[in-house]
């Protein structure tokens, strides 16, 4: 036993013995010392075996591939995804200036031969795709159909937002006076598009373009100088003239929700916040921080050069007619075939599609041009679409129509599969029939075709031109009419997207809204095309607006569908700032106790009012918070007005010889 201790190298007897006391000096080795020798030198012999240390020169070499060096995260993983139908590319595409943009790519596993879908947006491409097996799984509500008809699904930040690079500018406009570079959305579309077709390899080299809202935007901004592969468009809900009736102004009248949309879109790089809120009533906070320059003072806005270039511009001058994108394309029609496609309620860009349309169509170029209308809210064309608000549908009108519609006439220009029927020159959907109507045109802008429908005595609506008379009430500032009944969440929350079908009865009790309405309608009254608001009125102030509806007033118990007994639809409706009333460039005050004409169109209708039902029209002079309150005292630059000049007055509406006022309504003859 001594012997075979004295084997042991010094170094190692110590750690030997603490290794034998180590577990429980009480038990085991109090157990270990009643061992027969021959067993203690069996386990002093079995602990050598294994505590012997090998000596450094009996390690085992080192080989290159055992060095730590770098990282281990790899520069780029590409996750395999054997199981999945599809293979998803994450690339950086170069433009002609150097800069680079975030691009997802989507192709089919085995595609060959297949047109690309491409989307550019300020919404974060990836956004539009999650990591799901199959391909239709994986994108957004809009895409799945596209996808079950086998495209390459392309989404890419554009110049400036999320993972591309560059810098950001609002709905950066075209060349020329207002951007003095050598890029904008026209040659950034182009340089993309010649990309894919050259480095996609399963694409059969033809490119369509889709998207809506700001996507539609860059839609338009490729038809100004398309690429030869880009062979077929539909801009949805496009952001055509921010001052004349789309996001930012409508007809000069601030609509205040984009101040949160401007915080969030152009604050950070990626996705901003919208302004924290002291309340949890948007018209109470709206009007205590007063203007909408003061809201955006306090709210730091002030950091933003977009919101500083808007400020600076409240009238249609130069900065808003150079990017007029309905004016452009006329100076530069493209020979694509394309869709200009919008909601009939849209509640955010009312104005883009149809206006375009009609441009491209007056100047001679509606043989490749199509305009759909649908019964949606803002972009629910690529969402369901079973019902809008309390209207109820017959079935998802949105998947039905691009299943149905706006798939095969893509399939026709990008895989010369000619459709069972061609898309119609214009489709809009008939709301109170439930089904789309076709027409090889659709009514010309002009007041030929429209019926005035006059104010009349007592409050009433109807043909006959009155003999005289006028209706007033009191504007207060102070106490604006609500667009939604209060209290109303941060940019309208649940309720925004269908605030344009809100139940009217909600405000016609007020003193400051004026209500005329026809009788029980004995037969139908059908309108195709825009209605115009004609008012003849003066105010007691220097300045005002003033809100024109139409709504479809329900019959008092309404068998269909009972819980729109009595309801007060509206179909069409807008604000004019009475300052524009003879200039959208050159504003001017209302010269007091004057009758003033305003005139202006009202967005686009194909409805029909059924018997039994009345035709009401409803005036106001604010919608508040959307819009920003006129102070009625005129002022350069309503921003910025001062307390002070926030003044009520009295509105009058004439009925008599020295203006009769009416809405002109596209009334047709029943089919």
């Amino acid at each position: 036993m001594i012997e075979l201790w004295l084997t042991v190298p010094r170094t190692h007897r110590l750690s030997l013995f603490s290794h034998m006391e180590q577990p429980t000096r009480r038990g085991k080795i109090e157990r270990m010392r009643n061992v027969p020798a021959l067993s203690t030198t069996l386990i002093l012999a079995s602990a050598l075996w294994g505590y012997a240390e090998p000596s450094l020169a009996q390690s085992a070499q080192v080989t290159p591939d055992m060095v730590q060096t770098g990282s281990d995260i790899p520069a780029k993983w590409n996750e395999p995804h054997p199981g999945y139908d599809y293979e998803k590319r994450d690339v950086m595409i170069p433009m002609r200036d150097g800069v680079k943009l975030h691009t997802v790519i989507l192709v089919p596993r085995g595609a060959s031969g297949l047109p690309m879908l491409l989307e550019r947006t300020p919404y974060d491409a990836n956004f539009f795709t999650t990591d799901k097996p199959k391909m239709r799984d994986a994108v957004w509500s809009a895409q799945r159909e596209w996808a079950d008809d086998g495209y390459i699904l392309v989404d890419q930040d554009i110049r400036g937002k999320y993972g591309s690079e560059g810098d950001y500018i609002m709905t950066r406009p075209p060349i020329g006076p207002l951007n003095p570079t050598k890029t904008d959305d026209t040659t950034d579309a182009w340089d993309t598009i010649d990309w894919l077709v050259k480095n996609v390899a399963e694409s059969n080299g033809r490119v369509g373009m889709i998207g809506s809202s700001y996507d539609g935007w860059t839609v338009t901004m490729a038809l100004l100088g398309p690429h030869p592969a880009l062979k077929v468009a539909a801009p949805e809900s496009p952001m055509i003239d921010g001052w004349m009736g789309d996001d930012w102004f409508h007809y000069g009248a601030f609509r205040q929700v984009n101040l949160d949309y401007f915080t969030g879109q152009s604050s950070r790089k990626a996705a901003g916040t919208t302004v924290p809120r002291v309340g949890a009533d948007d018209y109470q906070d709206y009007l205590d921080l007063g203007t909408a320059g003061h809201w955006a003072q306090v709210n730091g806005l002030g950091q933003l050069p977009w919101w500083n270039r808007l400020s600076a511009h409240p009238a249609y001058d130069a900065f808003w007619q150079l990017q007029a994108l309905d004016k452009l394309v006329v100076e530069k029609p493209a020979t694509i075939p394309t869709i200009w496609l919008q909601g009939l309620w849209d509640q955010e860009d009312m104005y883009g599609a149809v206006h375009t349309w009609e441009a491209l169509k007056q100047a001679g170029h509606a043989s490749n041009n199509h305009l759909v209308m649908g019964p949606w809210y803002h972009s629910q064309v690529n969402r369901s679409a079973e019902n809008l608000g309390p209207l109820k549908w017959n079935g998802d009108t949105a998947a039905d129509f691009r299943r149905d519609m706006l798939i095969p006439f893509f399939d026709t220009y990008l895989k010369d599969r000619q459709p069972a029927e061609a898309l119609a020159p214009v489709l809009i959907y008939n709301p109170t029939e439930k089904h789309w109507d076709k027409f090889s045109d659709w009514p010309p802008v002009d007041e030929k075709h429209l019926t005035p429908m006059y104010l009349e005595d007592n409050f009433a609506l109807g043909l006959d031109k009155p003999s005289g008379g006028e209706d007033s009430y009191v504007s207060d500032p102070a106490k604006p009419v609500p667009y939604l009944a209060p209290p109303i969440e941060p940019n309208g929350g649940k309720r925004w997207q269908t605030w344009l079908v809100e139940d009217q009865r909600a405000v016609g009790t007020r003193t400051d809204v004026l209500s005329y309405e026809t009788p029980e309608l004995e037969k139908p009254v059908r309108l195709e095309g825009a209605p115009f608001a004609d008012l003849f009125a003066k105010t007691t102030g220097t300045d005002a607006d003033f809100v024109v509806k139409i709504i479809d007033v329900y019959p008092p118990t309404y068998s269909d569908q009972p819980e729109l007994g009595g309801y007060e639809l509206p179909i069409s409706l807008d604000i004019f700032r009475g300052r524009y009333r003879k200039s959208f460039s050159a504003p001017e005050a209302i010269p007091s106790g004057t009758i003033q004409e305003y005139r202006f169109r009202l967005p686009t209708v194909n409805y029909k009012f059924k018997p039994g039902h009345r035709i009401m029209v409803q005036i106001q002079s604010s919608l508040f918070p959307l819009y920003d309150r006129n102070p009625q005292t005129f002022v350069p630059n309503i921003f910025f007005a001062k307390p002070e000049d926030f003044r009520p007055a009295t509105m009058t509406v004439e009925r008599g010889p020295q203006g009769a006022s009416a809405v002109l309504l596209p009334i047709v003859t029943e089919k």
